[in-house]
């Protein structure tokens, strides 16, 4: 599936990018529709979103906001311009709640009207006028939904999936009700199924079966919109801002929303950065995983530029607000994710495409049909039979249950395994995508540091340069410091550091047993009267060089040695890749980390050299799959972090792993709820056979109608062996998508 893109916003100066949220929507025809009728101004270019209900237009400074909601309308939906500073997601909150409503009511009736109508035992002297009444309502309010939809394409001379629905259960209701009028007596002895032409417990079922599968829609259509809500909520709520109030400068808790540029703000240890700035005193390490993936803090000192939401791990800093509000780096995130949901690719529904050419077709034989026995036959009630028994068996039970079944199994056989599936679109992207993107941090690796190797200089032994560092380390709480520290209380218990000290973004000094250690960087070491030789330093960088990162040990001033750490490698990953390269994928690593450290990884889980995309910020992460998308290739991704949101989003399937962040597994099409990336491989193959099953129940479905019109047309079908066959196509369709709860389990 193509993703369609707007063109570039600097193609054209004098024109703006607008939003529109639109209403009545209920299929892809729906999203070609309003799509051409706007393209018909000049100068406008619009991607109309179904999952969204939105359209993202360019127009020129000729075209007004006004005439876009007005060729909206009248195209028959409802529109409005959609104010960014005013969206808080929650307008997708009713539809849910209403279809809700109406599902309830349809099932609660349905179950009475189906077992009177089919289970001789329970049927009563004229049980017919209690289903009559039982049905009524499921018909007329829980089935209001597909009638508008129908009475709206109908308008313009169109037809859909809802059509096929709106006059089937009106045909079938429709034809009982004048079968029990016109005979009021032909259930008062409480006679069997096979003595009455009675099918109130076919509409009432349909209606009751289709609202399902639109509830479960419309409550993924308001989850998705949640995305940027929980985006903007990982910013931090308050902010120590320095005043100075007689005289003295004194810090004063306010809302972050209310910092201005220039405003000096105080960050302790633990606490979040209310604001993208710059440091103007103190030094620390800045966990900056949630918006860039980097395993490791970022040490910062005064003039180093901090992100708003990033976590300050050690030292007390004070930042300078350079941009706040819209302008922060977080928010441009949560506004990329909101521009590369709007430009997904248009769901093209199965179902919707046969219905566009089915149901002229359907009616145009039931009108033929009973026209020529009218003529032919000169019997107008045969005629009348024959011309509705073609609508009965050519109402869209099996057509309507072939996705909402498979996708109801598939969906719970995946809950199952921990696999969650947004909807029917993320099957057709499952089955066409050639490339998955994979994100480093929390997918390929855990995301925690491990010490990778001691290198002890002569004289000096492995264990004893291990053990002096980690009874160090022990007393900090910097994630290497953790790392080294439990790697050397592998063996005997720790000795106690004594007069430690440490600097946020140097490193740590004590005394253990005697002897002075201190562990750290270069320039801490330097700071401290130590000086790494030439050689030394040689050794040092080429550790670095090979993709790890690495830290200077000293005894009693004088260099010792070095320990490298490295992000470890999830056990799956290399099994999972070449499993995914059996699904015909090609793997690519995308990570914001250095050159090295993403090609020894790639080289780990055999991912070739050439598919390796390092030191990507977020905004460059949607520019690689962007760049993928452009060059003919259809791209999964896969991640875990706020930093992949952008381009989960962007990319034709977004694959979110469960132990990430909210905003990772909003904006994504498909979640894994564990960590290993085998997972990712079996949500593929579960979605790619959930979309082939639902393929093979639209093809029987069809394929029965196409057998089953002409035999009724030409009378040799009542309306109530019709009936039959449309149950009996129905249960074949449902026993098909049963079959998915048996995918991955061992036959």
């Amino acid at each position: 599936m193509a993703t369609q893109q707007l063109p570039a916003q600097d193609a054209a100066q004098d024109q703006r990018i607008v939003e529109l949220s639109i209403q009545g929507m209920t299929c892809a025809s729906c999203v070609g529709r309003v799509e051409r009728k706007l393209g018909k101004l000049d100068g406008v270019e619009a991607s109309v979103n179904l999952p969204l209900e939105n359209a993202v237009v360019r127009v020129p400074a000729t075209v007004s906001d006004q005439q876009l909601i007005d060729t909206v309308e009248a195209t028959g939906y409802g529109a409005h311009i959609v104010d960014p500073a005013q969206e808080d997601g929650g307008s997708a909150e009713p539809a849910p709640s209403l279809l809700g409503a109406r599902l309830i009511l349809a099932a609660v009736l349905s179950v009475p009207v189906l077992l009177i109508s089919m289970v001789p035992g329970l049927q009563f002297p004229d049980w017919g006028w209690a289903v009559f009444g039982l049905s009524l309502p499921v018909v007329t309010w829980s089935a209001w939904p597909f009638h508008r939809a129908a009475a709206i394409n109908a308008r313009h001379l169109s037809s859909t999936m809802d059509t096929l629905v709106s006059i089937g259960v009106g045909a079938a209701f429709l034809f009982s009700s004048w079968q029990l009028f016109t005979d009021p007596t032909m259930t008062r002895s409480g006679m069997g199924m096979s003595d009455h032409s009675l099918y109130f417990e076919v509409a009432a079922v349909v209606v009751t079966f289709l609202l399902l599968g639109r509830y479960l829609e419309a409550a993924a259509k308001q989850r998705a919109g949640n995305a940027l809500a929980s985006l903007l909520s990982l910013g931090a709520k308050e902010a120590r801002v320095l005043r100075t109030v007689d005289g003295e400068r004194v810090e004063v808790t306010l809302p972050a929303a209310t910092l201005i540029p220039g405003d000096e703000f105080v960050v302790r240890p633990g606490e979040k950065i209310a604001t993208d700035g710059v440091v103007i005193d103190g030094h620390s390490a800045v966990d900056t995983a949630l918006l860039t993936g980097e395993s490791v803090p970022v040490e910062v000192g005064p003039d180093n530029a901090v992100t708003g939401a990033t976590i300050n791990t050690s030292g007390r800093i004070v930042v300078r607000a350079t941009r706040v509000g819209a302008d922060t780096v977080l928010s441009q995130l949560g506004r990329l994710v909101g521009q590369a949901q709007s430009g997904k690719a248009r769901i093209a529904r199965l179902a919707d495409r046969i219905s566009a050419v089915f149901v002229p077709v359907v009616l145009v034989i039931a009108v033929v049909t009973f026209g020529l026995w009218l003529v032919l036959a000169g019997d107008l009630d045969a005629a009348f039979t024959a011309s509705v028994t073609v609508l009965v068996i050519a109402c869209p039970c099996a057509l309507g249950l072939a996705t909402p079944t498979a996708l109801l199994t598939g969906t719970g056989r995946g809950a199952q395994l921990g696999i969650l599936i947004r909807g029917p679109q993320v099957l057709e992207d499952t089955r066409t995508v050639d490339t998955i993107v994979l994100d480093k941090t929390g997918t390929i690796t855990t995301g925690i540091m491990a010490v990778n190797d001691v290198v002890a200089l002569p004289g000096v032994s492995e264990l004893e340069l291990i053990r002096a560092a980690g009874a160090v380390e022990a007393a900090s709480e910097h994630p290497i410091a953790q790392a080294i520290a439990d790697r050397a209380a592998r063996g005997d218990r720790l000795s106690e550091a004594l007069d430690f000290s440490s600097a946020p973004g140097g490193g740590v000094r004590g005394s253990v047993d005697g002897v002075g250690v201190t562990v750290g960087r270069a320039d801490w070491l330097e700071r401290n009267g130590i000086s790494p030789s030439i050689e030394q330093s040689a050794a040092f960088s080429a550790a670095e060089d090979a993709g790890t990162t690495a830290v200077w040990v000293a005894l009693d001033d004088t260099v010792a040695g070095f320990i490298t750490l490295s992000d470890t490698i999830k056990d799956s990953s290399s099994a999972a890749i070449g499993r995914l390269r059996a699904l015909g994928l090609r793997p690519v690593l995308l990570t914001g980390d250095n050159l090295a450290v993403a090609l020894q990884v790639a080289a780990s889980v055999g991912i070739d050299a050439g598919d390796v995309h390092a030191g990507v910020s977020p905004e460059g992460k949607v520019d690689v799959v962007r760049e993928l998308q452009a060059s003919g290739a259809t791209v999964a991704m896969a991640g875990d972090g706020v930093n992949d949101a952008a381009a989960l989003a962007q990319a034709d399937l977004g694959i979110a792993m469960g132990s990430g962040t909210d905003v990772a597994i909003e904006a994504a099409d498909l979640t894994v709820m564990g960590s290993s990336l085998a997972q990712v491989a079996q949500a593929i193959e579960l979605a790619r056979r959930t979309l082939g099953t639902i393929k093979s129940n639209l093809f029987w479905a069809f394929f029965y109608n196409a057998i089953g019109i002409p035999v009724a047309a030409l009378g040799l079908l009542n309306p109530m062996l019709a009936g039959a066959a449309m149950a009996a196509s129905s249960v074949l369709v449902v026993l098909n998508s049963l079959r998915l709860r048996r995918f991955g389990r061992s036959e």
